[in-house]
């Protein structure tokens, strides 16, 4: 799915050796003095660093071409020309390293604190001391430095939005994305909508930077998963602020709030725990005529809404215009550096725990199998497959997505693409048929 995946393309350049020095001793007393040329130091080689602080690669945008430092030359009196240091470029967790001339794949940088060395600093050249024989005592020879290696490589990190934006198609989430992105998502006026969500960085003039992605299709029946790609629910459980968006130019007053609740309604069926993420409403397209009334008549409304916990920050905009959009990134990354990370897999591991005990002499079992029907169906089986499957209760959608979830997590949807399953083609378990979407 490449929408996540951020690439940036840099040059790197290591430094070359300091040059061998040409000299002799020169001492009182000595006649004919030997060689006394010392070699040069060796150039800095450029070094990946994973850096737990990052999580873009947005510092590539504006600074691509990396050179390390040259070892300094040799000097007389034998002395070594001083090594330069080696230059160390931060990049976020997860990014993987490709050499474009070579096209393979030189390290995944996964680790906290890890490193790559991505291109060899040259060694120093050696100095007229190493060239000296019975033939030749005095030789006016030394080696210049071993150029440093140049490569051209190119980054790529799978990207996971922090700010996720939600609100029912055509409220201006991709509007917004692209103004305060650059993502070029397509933007039309669909009742259905983006599929694959889209995703872009947001850099602030102080510095700060995240992901914001268009969560897509939060509309009816989305939550049944119809054109919902699992591989979508880790984005949303990844995302740590939500920003509703709400359309203000209805002709009635009231549609803001049916919409804004039947979006919640749709995050609860979805994934009850995304109600607990910090929300702020942004009630968008304040540049049309009846906006400002909706507004006004939405505040009402949400101030009447008894159920409401806290009432949720709401903050006006126009994308078109870009009337407080600034101001809306700047309070996004306030509230960010305020919530801390989701544990994205915390719904799956209480019920690991649960079937573990189950089954301990089981060990040895694959998870589950897959196998296909004479008439093309695949058939997912295996006993620990077979027993969540049995656990789940099909009649509810969350206990279904839940289910998708733990197969996910299982890898029975890797597994099944690995043996080339098409979109739409059907999966059994069971009794029970459905058709796999991707």
């Amino acid at each position: 799915m490449n929408m996540f995946v951020d690439q940036i393309k840099i040059e790197v350049h290591a430094g070359k050796g300091g040059d061998g020095m040409v000299a002799f001793r020169r001492e009182k007393y000595v006649p004919n003095g030997g060689p006394a040329g010392g070699d040069g130091g060796r150039g800095g080689s450029i070094i990946l660093k994973v850096d737990e602080g990052l999580r873009t690669l947005m510092d590539f945008r504006y600074h691509r071409i990396f050179k390390a430092k040259n070892g300094g030359n040799g000097m007389s009196k034998q002395m070594t020309g001083p090594s330069a240091e080696d230059t160390i470029i931060a990049v976020p967790q997860g990014t993987t390293v490709r050499d474009l001339d070579t096209g393979e794949i030189i390290g995944d940088l996964v680790e906290k604190d890890q490193e790559l060395v991505v291109a060899n600093g040259g060694r120093g050249g050696r100095g007229n001391i190493h060239f000296a024989s019975a033939k030749n005592p005095a030789p006016e020879i030394a080696e210049n430095g071993e150029p440093g290696e140049d490569h051209y490589l190119e980054l790529e990190l799978k990207m996971l939005a922090d700010v996720g934006l939600i609100g029912f198609p055509s409220v201006g989430k991709s509007t917004l994305l692209s103004v305060v992105t650059g993502a070029k998502p397509k933007i039309a006026a669909y009742e259905f909508t983006t599929l694959t969500p889209n995703l872009g960085m947001v850099m602030l003039p102080d510095g700060r930077d995240f992901a914001m992605a268009d969560m897509p299709g939060l509309i009816e029946g989305a939550s049944k998963g119809v054109g919902l790609g699992l591989k979508f629910l880790r984005h949303i459980e990844r995302t740590r602020v939500l920003l509703h968006l709400v359309d203000m130019s209805s002709e009635d007053p009231h549609q803001a709030i049916e919409r804004y609740r039947q979006i919640n309604k749709e995050l609860a069926n979805y994934d009850p725990e995304l109600l607990k993420r910090p929300q702020i409403i942004v009630a968008t397209k304040m540049d049309l005529p009846n906006s400002a009334d909706n507004l006004v008549a939405f505040k009402a409304d949400l101030a009447a809404d008894k159920t409401l916990e806290k009432q949720p920050e709401i903050f006006p905009i126009s994308a078109v215009t870009h009337q407080g959009v600034q101001q809306l990134m700047q309070l996004t990354a306030d509230l960010l550096d305020k919530t801390p990370a989701f544990d994205s897999e915390s719904h799956d591991k209480e019920l690991v725990a649960e079937y573990r005990a189950a089954a301990p002499d089981k060990k040895d079992e694959a998870d589950f199998t897959i196998t296909k029907d004479e008439d093309g169906t695949w058939v997912l089986g295996g006993e620990k497959l077979i027993r969540l499957f049995k656990m789940t209760d099909l009649t509810h959608e969350e206990s279904q997505l839940r289910f998708a979830r733990q197969l996910r997590h299982m890898g029975v949807d890797d597994a099944l693409r690995a043996k080339g399953v098409q979109d739409g083609d059907l999966v059994r378990i069971e009794k029970f048929v459905f058709e796999f979407i991707q």
